[in-house]
């Protein structure tokens, strides 16, 4: 099986800034916080020209859209009216469906955007 491409997109060095090892400290969390949030506006821009591109099959962005409505529909799996754990599932399918989305994406297309955008998109 090839590789997925989060690891083609990883080797373009966009996932470095983000990406934890769990072995740092929580004072060195912040910094990578903050540096994942400088940066979304590069992320949003690269899910969109994904979402635009017609090389991109319709699954990859069906998935993502149903991410999208499920979050906005009141309709959840858990009830939001259950502390915490009713937003929680919004963010891990929401999450999940991003990053489902990046790795069923053409690589070559994704590392073309990544490339215009500026070269550093973090995910």
């Amino acid at each position: 099986m090839g590789r997925p491409a989060l690891a083609s997109v990883a080797d373009t060095g966009m996932l470095t800034p983000v990406m934890s090892t769990g072995a740092e400290s929580t004072r060195a969390a912040r910094p990578r916080a903050l540096d994942f949030l400088i940066h979304l506006p590069n992320l949003v821009r690269l899910y969109w020209r994904l979402l635009r591109d017609p090389r991109v099959s319709i699954w990859p962005k069906a998935l993502l859209a149903g991410a999208v409505v499920y979050v906005a529909l009141p309709f959840d799996l858990i009830p939001d009216t259950l502390p915490l754990l009713g937003e929680v599932d919004d963010v891990v399918i929401f999450v999940a469906a991003a990053h489902w989305f990046i790795q069923w994406c053409p690589p070559d297309v994704v590392r073309e955007h990544v490339a215009a955008i500026g070269g550093r998109a973090p995910v």
